[in-house]
């Protein structure tokens, strides 16, 4: 559990993790745990790593984990962890969604820091009583949207700040792959049979999973939140019984208009996040899949290139890099950055000051909270033939 602190007190130590799920076969306990090692600010000590304890067990023993700190399930782990001196200072819950919120729960309950994969949770009902237990607790609670980690997606969203762009028109934004063109959920991919499950992922399928993604992105970059949408979901796998394409018209609360693409049956596609944002004075693309450059084109000027680290970057994009320019960064990298914020900000509360203000970029449980509505009404709209649903 975080320690009180003096306003003199220093803490010389690695912030203590724990992690619920991510054990044996799973893809984003990994990423998780290499990016909260990336920058030294963290160490993994306790586990539940799997609903299975034999699992469970054999994970902890995989990371190295004393076996006094590995558990069968995560409500003994809040339990124990609570009463330990050296217990841990937050927990990453790294489950299929529909575990988020009880874990969420059991943690918070007893004191200790949370940080959640998303979709927060799989029914606005339970994000919003998540939400409220969250914010009575006073605890930090981060929601893993690792693209906000990035350094020209931090600048992107500091230049419209600015008003470089002007008052924003038009957001395009998309999140397209391939991988679910065929029915992975039948191969015995653990990833793919999750993700398709209703049950375990929730009312939506590629909303859900990287629907959500792009949805995060929009809002965080144009500082701006989208007021209503209309959605068309569909499933081109036969047999499949959650989405996995979408395609969305958004009106946000300023009155900029935005569309949304999301596709996990997108041929040829690995990791097609990108984004469009035109202004009355200027636009800006950013592409995941080459995150070290952003492309800003002035009204009657040639596009200009930005690049990560180098010619034109600002404050806000250095402070979330680690390399000189020209040595590429990306998801690790994001995702590491996040978790460095996370540690700036428990480490603020033990010494007693205030944080780094570029680790406040961070989504909390309310960015978790507007997934989860995005999601319903994704869902929603498309169950009405496309009509306008407000979030």
């Amino acid at each position: 559990m975080t320690i009180a602190g003096s306003p003199d007190q220093k803490v010389n130590r690695r912030l203590r993790l724990g992690m619920v799920g991510g054990g044996r076969g799973a893809f984003i306990g990994a990423v998780h745990r290499i990016a909260a090692r990336i920058d030294d600010r963290w160490e993994l000590v306790a586990g539940a790593l799997s609903s299975d304890p034999e699992r469970a067990k054999a994970s902890g023993e995989d990371l190295l984990l004393k076996p006094d700190r590995i558990y069968g399930d995560f409500n003994e782990m809040a339990r124990r962890e609570r009463r330990l001196k050296d217990g841990i200072d937050a927990v990453a819950i790294v489950t299929p969604n529909h575990a988020h919120a009880a874990a969420a729960r059991a943690f918070l309950k007893a004191g200790i820091h949370v940080i959640c994969d998303k979709p927060l949770t799989t029914t606005r009902r339970e994000a919003d009583q998540l939400a409220k237990l969250a914010r009575e607790s006073g605890l930090i609670f981060a929601v893993t949207h690792n693209y906000t980690g990035y350094p020209l997606v931090r600048q992107a969203r500091a230049m419209i700040q600015a008003g470089e762009l002007g008052a924003i028109r038009v957001v395009q934004v998309e999140y397209a792959q391939d991988w679910l063109a065929t029915r992975m959920e039948e191969t015995g991919s653990k990833q793919a049979e999750w993700r398709t499950d209703p049950a375990r992922s929730g009312p939506a399928g590629a909303v859900g999973d990287i629907g959500t993604h792009a949805f995060n992105l929009a809002e965080f970059i144009v500082s701006d939140e989208v007021a209503s949408l209309s959605a068309e979901l569909h499933t081109f796998v036969e047999g499949r019984r959650l989405d996995d394409n979408a395609h969305m018209m958004l009106r946000f609360a300023s009155g900029a208009k935005g569309m949304l693409w999301c596709s996990q049956v997108a041929a040829g596609l690995e990791n097609g996040l990108k984004i469009r944002v035109y202004g009355e004075k200027a636009g800006l693309e950013w592409h995941q899949e080459n995150p070290n450059y952003l492309t800003f084109s002035a009204l009657g000027e040639p596009p200009r290139t930005i690049r990560r680290n180098g010619y034109g970057a600002d404050e806000t994009s250095r402070a979330a890099s680690r390399i000189p320019g020209g040595h590429p960064e990306g998801y690790l990298e994001g995702f590491a950055q996040l978790y460095t914020d996370v540690a700036e900000q428990i480490t603020a509360r033990i010494e007693k000051r205030e944080p780094n203000p570029f680790s406040l970029q961070v989504p909390t449980v309310d960015h978790g909270v507007r997934g989860v509505r995005f999601i319903e009404a994704a869902v929603r709209s498309s169950q009405r033939k496309a009509a306008w649903v407000d979030l």
